[in-house]
Protein backbone atom coordinates (compact mmCIF):
# COMPACT_ATOMS: atom_id res chain seq x y z
CA UNK A 1 0.00 0.00 0.00
CA UNK A 2 1.71 3.35 -0.76
CA UNK A 3 1.32 6.42 0.66
CA UNK A 4 0.95 10.51 -0.89
CA UNK A 5 3.66 12.62 0.65
CA UNK A 6 2.58 16.16 1.64
CA UNK A 7 4.61 18.13 -0.77
CA UNK A 8 4.20 21.58 1.03
CA UNK A 9 7.26 22.97 2.53
CA UNK A 10 6.51 25.19 5.85
CA UNK A 11 8.68 28.26 3.92
CA UNK A 12 6.16 28.33 1.71
CA UNK A 13 3.34 28.42 4.55
CA UNK A 14 4.93 31.28 6.77
CA UNK A 15 5.23 32.89 2.47
CA UNK A 16 0.85 32.34 2.24
CA UNK A 17 0.97 34.24 5.81
CA UNK A 18 2.71 37.23 5.41
CA UNK A 19 1.15 37.80 1.54
CA UNK A 20 -2.28 36.91 3.48
CA UNK A 21 -1.39 39.94 6.05
CA UNK A 22 -0.24 42.24 3.76
CA UNK A 23 -3.07 42.06 1.63
CA UNK A 24 -5.18 42.62 4.96
CA UNK A 25 -3.35 45.96 5.79
CA UNK A 26 -3.92 47.06 2.42
CA UNK A 27 -7.02 46.09 2.24
CA UNK A 28 -9.93 49.30 3.16
CA UNK A 29 -12.86 48.40 4.77
CA UNK A 30 -16.47 50.62 2.91
CA UNK A 31 -16.24 52.97 5.96
CA UNK A 32 -12.66 53.66 5.47
CA UNK A 33 -12.99 54.52 1.80
CA UNK A 34 -16.12 56.63 2.82
CA UNK A 35 -14.39 58.67 5.15
CA UNK A 36 -11.36 59.18 3.09
CA UNK A 37 -13.81 60.25 0.36
CA UNK A 38 -15.26 62.89 2.35
CA UNK A 39 -11.98 63.86 3.92
CA UNK A 40 -10.97 64.38 0.00
CA UNK A 41 -14.53 66.55 -0.45
CA UNK A 42 -13.77 68.59 2.31
CA UNK A 43 -10.42 69.38 0.89
CA UNK A 44 -11.73 70.24 -1.91
CA UNK A 45 -14.53 72.28 -0.76
CA UNK A 46 -11.88 74.22 1.82
CA UNK A 47 -9.54 74.98 -1.21
CA UNK A 48 -12.98 76.07 -3.49
CA UNK A 49 -14.11 78.15 -0.50
CA UNK A 50 -10.27 79.78 0.27
CA UNK A 51 -9.59 80.13 -3.41
CA UNK A 52 -13.04 82.13 -3.41
CA UNK A 53 -12.26 83.79 -0.74
CA UNK A 54 -9.32 85.43 -2.21
CA UNK A 55 -10.97 86.42 -5.24
CA UNK A 56 -13.79 87.86 -3.54
CA UNK A 57 -10.77 90.41 -1.10
CA UNK A 58 -8.64 90.83 -4.45
CA UNK A 59 -12.12 92.18 -5.79
CA UNK A 60 -13.06 93.98 -2.72
CA UNK A 61 -9.30 96.17 -2.33
CA UNK A 62 -9.56 96.60 -6.01
CA UNK A 63 -13.39 98.41 -5.54
CA UNK A 64 -12.02 99.92 -2.54
CA UNK A 65 -8.98 101.23 -4.12
CA UNK A 66 -11.01 102.90 -6.85
CA UNK A 67 -13.52 104.19 -4.78
CA UNK A 68 -10.35 106.17 -2.84
CA UNK A 69 -9.16 107.05 -6.31
CA UNK A 70 -12.54 108.45 -7.07
CA UNK A 71 -13.01 110.23 -3.67
CA UNK A 72 -9.23 112.07 -4.29
CA UNK A 73 -10.28 112.98 -7.66
CA UNK A 74 -13.29 114.49 -6.59
CA UNK A 75 -11.65 116.26 -3.27
CA UNK A 76 -9.06 117.71 -5.84
CA UNK A 77 -11.64 119.53 -8.04
CA UNK A 78 -13.56 120.71 -5.08
CA UNK A 79 -10.51 122.05 -3.83
CA UNK A 80 -9.81 123.78 -6.43
CA UNK A 81 -13.33 125.53 -7.35
CA UNK A 82 -13.12 126.79 -3.94
CA UNK A 83 -9.54 128.26 -4.39
CA UNK A 84 -10.87 129.98 -7.79
CA UNK A 85 -13.89 130.98 -6.04
CA UNK A 86 -11.39 132.34 -3.12
CA UNK A 87 -9.30 134.65 -5.11
CA UNK A 88 -12.14 135.73 -6.99
CA UNK A 89 -13.86 137.01 -3.77
CA UNK A 90 -10.57 138.65 -2.99
CA UNK A 91 -10.83 140.05 -6.12
CA UNK A 92 -14.29 141.57 -5.81
CA UNK A 93 -13.76 142.75 -1.96
CA UNK A 94 -10.23 144.73 -2.98
CA UNK A 95 -12.11 146.33 -6.39
CA UNK A 96 -15.13 147.41 -3.82
CA UNK A 97 -12.83 148.53 -0.79
CA UNK A 98 -10.97 150.36 -3.73
CA UNK A 99 -14.63 152.19 -4.76
CA UNK A 100 -15.37 152.73 -0.92
CA UNK A 101 -12.40 154.77 -0.68
CA UNK A 102 -12.46 156.53 -3.83
CA UNK A 103 -16.54 157.50 -3.34
CA UNK A 104 -16.60 157.34 0.39
CA UNK A 105 -16.97 161.54 0.51
CA UNK A 106 -19.86 161.35 -2.41
CA UNK A 107 -22.62 162.05 0.28
CA UNK A 108 -20.80 165.18 1.98
CA UNK A 109 -20.15 166.72 -1.21
CA UNK A 110 -23.34 166.31 -2.59
CA UNK A 111 -24.33 167.91 1.08
CA UNK A 112 -21.97 170.79 0.65
CA UNK A 113 -22.65 172.10 -2.85
CA UNK A 114 -26.14 173.61 -1.72
CA UNK A 115 -23.38 175.80 0.66
CA UNK A 116 -21.49 176.06 -2.51
CA UNK A 117 -24.90 177.89 -3.92
CA UNK A 118 -25.14 179.82 -1.39
CA UNK A 119 -22.03 181.57 -1.65
CA UNK A 120 -22.22 182.25 -5.31
CA UNK A 121 -25.54 183.73 -4.14
CA UNK A 122 -24.38 185.79 -1.28
CA UNK A 123 -21.17 187.02 -3.62
CA UNK A 124 -23.72 188.47 -6.65
CA UNK A 125 -26.16 190.26 -4.09
CA UNK A 126 -23.70 192.18 -2.46
CA UNK A 127 -22.00 192.87 -6.40
CA UNK A 128 -25.71 194.15 -7.01
CA UNK A 129 -26.57 196.36 -3.99
CA UNK A 130 -23.45 196.76 -2.09
CA UNK A 131 -25.22 196.46 0.95
CA UNK A 132 -22.92 195.03 3.54
CA UNK A 133 -25.49 193.49 6.25
CA UNK A 134 -26.84 191.55 3.46
CA UNK A 135 -23.37 189.82 2.97
CA UNK A 136 -23.05 189.47 6.93
CA UNK A 137 -26.37 187.86 6.75
CA UNK A 138 -25.78 185.32 3.86
CA UNK A 139 -22.24 184.35 5.73
CA UNK A 140 -24.59 183.99 9.03
CA UNK A 141 -26.85 181.69 6.78
CA UNK A 142 -23.95 179.61 5.24
CA UNK A 143 -22.11 179.02 8.52
CA UNK A 144 -25.06 177.56 10.56
CA UNK A 145 -26.10 175.51 7.08
CA UNK A 146 -22.23 174.08 7.31
CA UNK A 147 -22.45 173.58 10.94
CA UNK A 148 -26.20 171.18 9.91
CA UNK A 149 -24.60 169.47 7.14
CA UNK A 150 -21.62 168.05 9.83
CA UNK A 151 -23.94 166.86 12.01
CA UNK A 152 -25.67 164.79 9.41
CA UNK A 153 -22.48 163.60 8.61
CA UNK A 154 -21.91 162.79 12.43
CA UNK A 155 -18.95 165.56 12.42
CA UNK A 156 -19.67 167.79 15.63
CA UNK A 157 -18.39 170.87 17.14
CA UNK A 158 -15.82 169.88 20.15
CA UNK A 159 -17.01 172.15 22.54
CA UNK A 160 -14.15 173.63 24.86
CA UNK A 161 -14.68 177.44 26.29
CA UNK A 162 -15.45 177.28 30.22
CA UNK A 163 -14.52 173.66 30.38
CA UNK A 164 -11.39 171.65 31.96
CA UNK A 165 -8.78 171.06 29.76
CA UNK A 166 -8.75 167.92 28.36
CA UNK A 167 -5.35 167.06 26.48
CA UNK A 168 -7.63 164.16 24.71
CA UNK A 169 -9.62 166.47 22.57
CA UNK A 170 -8.03 170.47 23.30
CA UNK A 171 -4.82 171.19 22.26
CA UNK A 172 -3.33 174.57 24.86
CA UNK A 173 -1.55 177.05 22.55
CA UNK A 174 -0.95 179.52 25.32
CA UNK A 175 -1.97 180.33 29.33
CA UNK A 176 -3.35 183.53 30.95
CA UNK A 177 -3.49 184.14 34.32
CA UNK A 178 -7.47 184.61 35.86
CA UNK A 179 -8.49 184.82 39.63
CA UNK A 180 -11.79 184.04 38.80
CA UNK A 181 -11.70 180.48 37.47
CA UNK A 182 -9.61 177.68 38.27
CA UNK A 183 -6.09 176.86 36.54
CA UNK A 184 -6.69 174.72 33.59
CA UNK A 185 -10.00 175.97 32.64
CA UNK A 186 -10.37 177.37 28.47
CA UNK A 187 -10.69 180.72 28.41
CA UNK A 188 -10.24 181.35 24.38
CA UNK A 189 -10.95 178.98 21.94
CA UNK A 190 -8.53 179.98 19.12
CA UNK A 191 -9.92 177.36 16.74
CA UNK A 192 -12.47 175.49 16.22
CA UNK A 193 -12.20 171.55 16.73
CA UNK A 194 -14.22 168.92 15.24
CA UNK A 195 -14.72 164.83 15.88
CA UNK A 196 -16.28 161.96 13.74
CA UNK A 197 -17.98 160.15 16.06
CA UNK A 198 -15.42 159.22 18.97
CA UNK A 199 -12.61 160.07 16.79
CA UNK A 200 -11.00 163.78 16.89
CA UNK A 201 -10.49 165.00 13.45
CA UNK A 202 -8.68 168.54 14.65
CA UNK A 203 -8.41 169.34 18.19
CA UNK A 204 -9.68 172.68 19.63
CA UNK A 205 -6.77 175.09 19.86
CA UNK A 206 -7.78 176.66 23.21
CA UNK A 207 -6.42 179.66 25.41
CA UNK A 208 -6.03 178.19 29.23
CA UNK A 209 -5.84 179.43 32.86
CA UNK A 210 -2.52 179.66 34.19
CA UNK A 211 -1.58 177.99 37.30
CA UNK A 212 -1.16 180.07 40.35
CA UNK A 213 1.91 181.44 40.94
CA UNK A 214 3.03 180.19 44.64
Amino acid sequence: MSHKKNSSHPGDHEQSENKKTAEMKTQKTPNEDALFSEENMNVKESGRKYASAEVKDASKKEDTYSKLESDLHQANDRTLRALAELENYRKRVARELDDMRKYANVDLIRDMLPVWDNMGRAIEAVEKTHDAQSLIDGVRMMHEQFIRILKQHHCERIEALGQPFDPNIHEAISQMPDAGQSPGTVLYESQIGFKLYDRVVRPTQVVIVAPENK
